[in-house]
């Protein structure tokens, strides 16, 4: 009897903890804190699963009204899907209920499925025959499918027009590619994708993909399946059952045309993104439910896609595209498919391609870019991340060296090759895993070896090996002391291919000591050597691209030193080369390039050194780092303004296209050490820099990445009209960064900018004050207000006062809260910055609202408040204190009668006397206006 008693308690405490969670939620509604209250609303509804038996009376209750919840939730935010299915849920358990009937309808109208919204108002209206408010919508809804049914005749026309058109040969080539543009664009539409596919649209794209046809044609078709699979299941199955995962590749792996190769990269990636409910763009996380539910065609797609990564027959281009989808839908936070890849022998696959060079063909070589190996490092990385426990890992590692292992077997001096380009693929990207193998016996050992050979090929490759191994301090000084003298003699060589692979391993070596001026593995001078060969190799005009490269990569280790980031800043021309070689948009130069502007900026990763802690390990005779004086603020801002003036925004946006994580971390830490310059941050707008730093503060970054761009958007909203630094759209699209970085994790610093960021762009307009609070913005702010932080606590008051007009505010303030009160006690605080701003939202308040006049009443110091502020020597605070006071007055009798009952009522007067001649005419214009409508509300007689 016992057991059974713990088990019953048990159950209470979890239903106790379901009624928590839903009030929780229920309160969050009420003040339009609606995202945060989905959140509180699925864990209840996780816990009543596990809690309850489906057949119990409380299951039923709080399913139902937790569905009902979540798509009033879902409604308010306009995300029109959730609202349909939570709702279908709580009408499945409840089919009368009126609200969530209104609420389905609402939502199906605004989908354009007028049909099911017109059967919903049905039965609304046989609920409740005497609404008239129904059978308005009745009569809208039936409008709307009669205009739809015209609609669809007419696109059914304009369609077989457009069939013929492209299933005659004798037509123009203008006219048929001229249809399938039409047709593109008709599919866009919900009635358009139906109309098609149920016209065996796709049957006819796949006859006319299949055969010989114009490539623009073929192009636009492509464009037509990506419209069908955007943002539609049914769409991307159709497309995937009838033209098929395995065409897309064929017509892929063929082409030299990059808009070809992109165009069917992007409708796998729809496809892809429609069946997963992944999204980077929007930063939407996959639907474990619909992946469940599509796991066979999400398999399909990505075992087809990583089969194909190692096709001989197929063009660089091709593989590229293909391994940035694997990259972009691998990784642990989005489809988790990294041990899958594994599994199916990817990594083998990925391997050989790893094992490729891009300026050394084999006649077993497969067609490579100079961006390939950059990207299978990415992507092995990303693989590897998915292995989250060592026996998994272990696997991996023990994969890969097989791979290699097959390769030393061989007798051939290119397995060797093979080997050594793999090994320096994989410290690029999962560096465990490639110190792993360097750590096998008679590996290091075998690169030493072909480095000090007369082999050309081999001396490269060896030479890339130990400049990739020598990752960190440790292995630098260990390696230096085998292969040192190697590299200076490959430098002396009089391949150029082998001098510059040998001057960067020279420049990492040499770059031990990092920022720390107290540690120099080489002296002054050979390091200033060093960056005057990486200069030269630079700015010869006879050096091809990749050579160049090499020397942006040795710059990037030596610019760490103070010393050569002010000799690289003089050099106008190097400078200019390495913006030239970034636009290109070639990503295997990214490291080398992006890391030197990082050095340049001093915008890399800091650790501040607390003086106390530094003198105790002075005294415990441990090394401090030391700052060269060179790495002042006076010098950084006069290196950033010489790398603006030349042009190193546009660099930066054209490397964005980058999937790294790490790569575009940095990317944004450039553009945020610009942006704390005032000045410079008008030469980021003009050149191009918000829509990166949008994507960059959205999009495939680390935490901290997204973070700094963020920050990096804030001190450009802060100084710039945000009108004109976010024209149009881009105003509301720079709020949810803004907002991310509200974040307790965040510096102050960052907090304080992106509030007043927020302040700016509240004034804008109602859309975008609108975007503010549904993106759970004014919850965050709210909480900055209560800080201790003097500026934290002003710039979130002042936020507050920019938004207060919106009617959506005025109601959170009308609710069952505090709001009010604490806005009355705000405007009592020392700091007279928000005093300010407290009382004139409190202004704003009260003239729109009467609920809100009378909770000015609630706090115990509201006399003292008003009084103060009436009487303030700083007209700012007497105006607003005034304002309230008209404000209460023409409120109403009955609030009226407290403020005249008070001493509030001699000051006005004294106010309005001309003796008093102190105050401005404006305030004592307001002030007259009250007493003559307290007179209206005969509370006082005539005071003349």
């Amino acid at each position: 009897m016992p057991q059974i008693q713990e088990i019953s308690d048990e159950l209470d405490g979890k239903e106790l903890q379901v009624l928590s969670l839903k009030e929780s939620g229920n309160q969050l509604v009420k003040s339009g804190d609606y995202k945060i209250a989905i959140n509180e609303y699925l864990k209840a509804l996780s816990l009543s699963d596990n809690t309850l038996s489906d057949d119990s009376k409380t299951w039923q209750t709080n399913r139902l009204n937790l569905y009902k919840n979540l798509s009033l939730c879902y409604l308010k935010l306009e995300d029109y899907e959730n609202t349909i299915s939570y709702a279908t849920k709580a009408l499945e358990l409840s089919p009368t209920d009126i609200k969530t009937l209104l609420r389905r309808c609402s939502a199906l109208e605004t989908m354009q499925r007028y049909s099911d919204a017109f059967k919903d108002a049905l039965n609304i209206q046989h609920l409740e025959p005497n609404n008239m408010s129904i059978k308005t919508t009745l009569r809208r809804l039936n409008a709307k499918i009669q205009e739809l049914v015209k609609q669809n005749s007419s696109i059914s026309s304009r369609m077989k027009q457009m069939f013929d058109y492209l299933t005659d040969d004798g037509i123009e080539a203008d006219k048929r590619l001229q249809s399938a543009n039409n047709l593109m664009v008709l599919v866009r539409e919900n009635a358009g994708k139906r109309l098609f596919i149920e016209s065996n649209g796709l049957q006819l794209i796949s006859k006319i993909l299949n055969s010989k046809c114009d490539a623009n044609l073929k192009l636009a078709l492509i464009r037509t399946l990506t419209e069908l699979s955007n943002n539609s299941v049914e769409g991307s199955l159709d497309v995937l059952k009838v033209i098929g995962i395995n065409t897309l590749i064929q017509i892929m792996s063929l082409s030299f045309d990059e808009q070809m190769i992109t165009a069917i990269q992007y409708n796998i990636q729809t496809m892809i993104e429609s069946l997963s409910g992944f999204c980077a763009k929007e930063e939407k996380k996959p639907n474990k439910d619909l992946m469940k539910k599509h796991e066979t065609n999400i398999n399909e797609i990505m075992i087809c896609l990583t089969n194909n990564t190692n096709l001989r027959m197929m063009t660089g281009l091709c593989r590229d595209a293909i391994l940035e989808l694997l990259i972009t839908h691998v990784d642990y936070q989005t489809l988790f498919w990294g041990q899958m890849l594994v599994q199916n022998d990817g990594l083998w696959k990925l391997l050989e391609i790893a094992s490729e060079l891009e300026e050394i063909r084999y006649e077993s070589g497969m067609n490579i870019t100079s961006s390939t190996r950059t990207h299978v490092s990415l992507l092995l990385d990303k693989v590897y991340l998915c292995h989250d426990h060592d026996k998994a890992r272990e696997i991996y590692r023990d994969k890969v060296m097989d791979y290699i292992n097959s390769k030393l077997r061989g007798m051939d001096i290119e397995d060797k090759v093979r080997a050594t380009a793999t090994i320096t693929t994989l410290l690029m990207g999962p560096i465990d895993v490639g110190n792993y193998c360097l750590g096998q016996t008679g590996i290091m050992e075998m690169m030493l070896v072909m480095a000090g050979s007369d082999d050309a090929i081999q001396q490269c490759v060896a030479a890339e090996a130990i400049i990739a191994a020598a990752s960190k301090k440790d292995k630098c000084t260990s390696l230096a002391n085998m292969g040192t003298g190697i590299l200076k003699k490959l430098f002396k060589s009089s391949n150029d291919r082998i001098k510059v692979r040998a001057l960067v391993g020279l420049c990492k070596l040499g770059s031990v000591g990092g920022t720390d001026a107290s540690i120099r593995t080489f002296s002054d001078e050979s390091t200033v050597k060093l960056a005057k060969a990486c200069q030269q190799f630079l700015v010869s005009p006879s050096v091809d691209k990749d050579m160049k490269k090499w020397s942006a990569d040795g710059l990037a280790y030596l610019s760490l030193s103070a010393e050569i980031k002010e000799e690289l800043i003089e050099d106008k021309e190097a400078i200019t080369a390495l913006v030239d070689l970034a636009k290109n948009g070639d990503l295997s130069v990214l490291f080398g390039v992006v890391t030197t502007f990082v050095n340049l900026t001093n915008s890399y990763e800091k650790q501040e050194a607390i003086p106390e802690l530094k003198e105790l390990a002075k005294f415990a005779k441990q090394h401090v780092p030391e700052d060269h004086p060179k790495d002042d603020m006076t010098f950084v801002e006069k290196r950033c303004q010489v790398l603006c003036n030349l042009q190193v925004v546009s660099a930066l946006i054209a490397l964005t296209k980058s999937q790294s994580k790490t790569s575009r971390e940095m990317i944004a830490r450039v553009f945020n050490a610009f942006c704390e310059f005032r000045d410079l941050r008008g030469i980021v707008v003009q050149q191009g820099g918000v829509k990166a730093l949008l994507k960059l503060a959205l999009e495939s970054n680390t935490d901290i990445g997204k973070n700094i761009a963020g920050q990096a958007l804030a001190r450009i909203g802060i100084t710039i009209n945000p009108e004109v630094a976010f024209p149009g759209q881009r105003c509301c699209e720079v709020v949810r960064p803004l907002i991310h970085i509200l974040h307790p994790d965040c510096s102050a610093l960052m907090n304080f900018e992106a509030l007043m960021a927020l302040t700016n762009l509240a004034q804008v307009s109602p859309s975008v004050r609108s975007r503010i609070i549904k993106d759970s913005g004014f919850a965050r702010i709210e909480s900055y207000m209560y800080e201790d932080h003097e500026l934290l606590k002003r710039s979130a008051t002042q936020c507050l006062t920019n938004l207060i007009v919106s009617e959506d505010m005025v109601k959170m303030y009308e609710g069952d809260n505090d709001r009010v009160k604490y806005l009355v006690i705000l405007a009592m605080d020392d700091d007279i910055e928000t005093a300010k701003a407290a009382s004139g939202a409190l202004a704003m308040l009260t003239s729109v609202s009467k609920k809100s006049c009378q909770k000015i009443f609630e706090p115990k110091c509201w006399l003292e408040c008003l009084i103060q502020l009436v009487s303030n020597k700083d007209t700012e605070l007497q105006h607003r204190g005034v304002c309230i006071i008209y404000n209460l007055i023409d409120a109403g009798e009955d609030i009226a009668e407290k403020i005249i009952e008070t001493q509030i009522f001699e000051i006005l007067v004294a106010i309005t006397r001309p003796e008093v001649d102190d105050i401005e005419d404006k305030i004592k214009d307001i002030v007259t206006k009250a007493l003559q409508r307290a007179e209206e509300l005969n509370i006082i007689k005539n005071i003349e």
